[in-house]
């Protein structure tokens, strides 16, 4: 199938009555996933407070977010099939109440033990934005799916920058942490109650039976590369350990494929990873998957640097990085709302070039000039409106040629790639900066930090060029 999507409805003469359910469920859906990109960033500034509170090495706390992303992985594709199935709603009920359940458990947890398994079973929510991109195709009008698209993409920034935001009001005022995840668990339920009763249904069930095989195998080459990729820097990218994962991530990923091809109803259909006109939009999501999580990984260190002590930096806190941020936020809300008319003038590939070239321009702007307040405050609004715009338009790709029945699983696979982006941002930025450090210490220096900031523009520059030929090569 190509051509443009098909949704539930054709919108002529659409009763006011219609189009208010749709505004609810884009308001329950919006909120649902602001909250799940809520808990994906509110404890990268507590990995120092944890390794005091549990007495354990950086090694064994990096696992507080390395869990929640291999579970996020595992759980994405799996729930994004089975809400093609069985019904997106019910999967996205599904993915917050274990987000509910998993802060319950990071927050009464007493080991770090125990912290990790609840950091996994929150991670089970990243499923829920593919899934919420699948609901709004099967539910809004044509004219309005990638501006709802857009508006739900936008919570990832705008949720991001809450997270940092609350870990840092609150590491003001106790040395717990424990009332993060109190807070995540409140969020949570809100957005379950909010989807439960205003968010509708309607698409099309796939119907089929499980692919387990399918499931283990893609289980299994996503764990071995994720944790290679996220424990190179520690264990050395030229070890046993990890070219041992990265060699057992190859010969699962050969069986999986080729178990794919032979099944009948198979968990993932291939040319929705590979096939002309997806792989282009799973490409360029990889390359702004890298772009934002570079952002969570080095504004935070460098805007908490000290000039004095290190030559760079604003001198800030956490609460100061969250703050920085919130440009990012107000930009990429505005500009989520007007991706929908500017696809619709040129369509969503090119719309999608315009997004990943401010999306580079915000960190070539820091690689030339980053010592003032200001500098950062443009960034941030400048990365705000090329996500805005390019995450609309991505969501709308990877999507629109699909059947409905599987739009859900399609959206899955692109998110997924994402995240892959975003480990491997922090794996190559990590090795930057510990390859480039101040003389007779192991802090960064500035020139480590503007390389990765060239690097990460680079990769969007390269997504916007990509997203440039798909919309020259299918321009039906």
């Amino acid at each position: 199938m190509t051509g443009a999507p098909t949704t539930a409805r054709e919108t002529p003469g659409r009763p006011a009555a219609e189009n208010g359910r749709t505004g609810r469920t884009l308001l329950a859906l919006a909120f649902a996933g602001m909250t799940v990109a809520v808990q994906q960033t509110l404890v990268l500034p507590l990995l120092p407070q944890l390794m005091t509170r549990f007495d354990a090495p950086i090694t064994d706390v990096t696992w507080v977010f390395t869990a929640s992303l291999l579970a996020g992985a595992v759980a994405t594709p799996l729930l994004t099939r089975f809400g093609d199935m069985y019904g997106k709603k019910r999967m996205i009920l599904l993915a917050l109440a274990l987000l509910m359940a998993g802060s319950v458990v990071c927050a009464l947890s007493g080991s770090l033990v125990v912290l990790i398994a609840g950091r996994a079973l929150q991670g089970v929510s990243a499923a829920m934005i593919p899934l919420a991109i699948g609901m709004i195709r099967d539910t809004f009008p044509r004219e309005k799916v990638t501006t709802a698209i857009g508006v739900v993409s936008a919570t990832m920034g705008a949720g991001g920058s809450a997270g940092m935001i609350v870990t840092g009001l609150i590491a003001d005022r106790t040395d717990s942490y424990r009332p993060v995840f109190w807070i995540a668990a409140a969020m949570a339920a809100a957005g379950l109650a909010l989807v439960a009763a205003a968010a509708r249904d309607v698409g099309v069930r796939a119907g089929g039976r499980p692919d387990y095989p399918g499931v283990a195998l893609l289980a299994g080459w996503l764990i071995c590369l994720l944790l290679g990729i996220s424990q190179g820097n520690t264990w050395g990218w030229t070890s046993g350990g990890v070219l041992g994962l990265f060699g057992a991530a190859a010969a699962l990923c050969a069986t999986w494929i080729v178990v794919e091809r032979r099944v009948r109803a198979p968990l993932v259909r291939l040319n929705l990873l590979f096939g002309p006109r997806s792989l282009s939009a799973n490409v360029v999501s990889a390359l702004l998957g890298f772009s934002m999580f570079a952002a969570f990984t080095l504004i935070a260190g460098f805007v908490q640097a000290s000039p004095d002590e290190v030559g760079y930096g604003l001198d800030g806190s956490v609460l100061d990085v969250g703050l920085y941020m919130l440009p990012n936020t107000v930009t990429m809300l505005a500009f989520s709302f007007s991706a929908g008319r500017i696809a619709a003038r040129i369509g969503p590939a090119f719309t999608l070039a315009i997004g990943s070239a401010f999306a580079g321009l915000c960190y070539v702007w820091l690689a030339v000039s980053n010592s003032h307040a200001y500098d950062m405050l443009a960034f941030s609004s400048i990365q705000g409106v090329g996500f805005g715009i390019a995450y609309a338009a991505l969501g709308t790709l990877a999507i629109q040629h699909v059947p409905m029945d599987q739009s859900g699983i399609a959206s899955g696979i692109n998110s997924l790639v994402r995240t892959t982006g975003g480990s491997i941002a922090g794996a190559a930025t990590a090795s930057v900066l510990a390859g480039h450090v101040i003389a007779g210490t192991d802090i960064p220096a500035l020139g480590a930090y503007e390389l990765c900031f060239w690097v990460v523009a680079a990769a969007s520059g390269v997504a916007a060029v990509i997203a440039v030929v798909h919309g020259l090569r299918h321009s039906d």
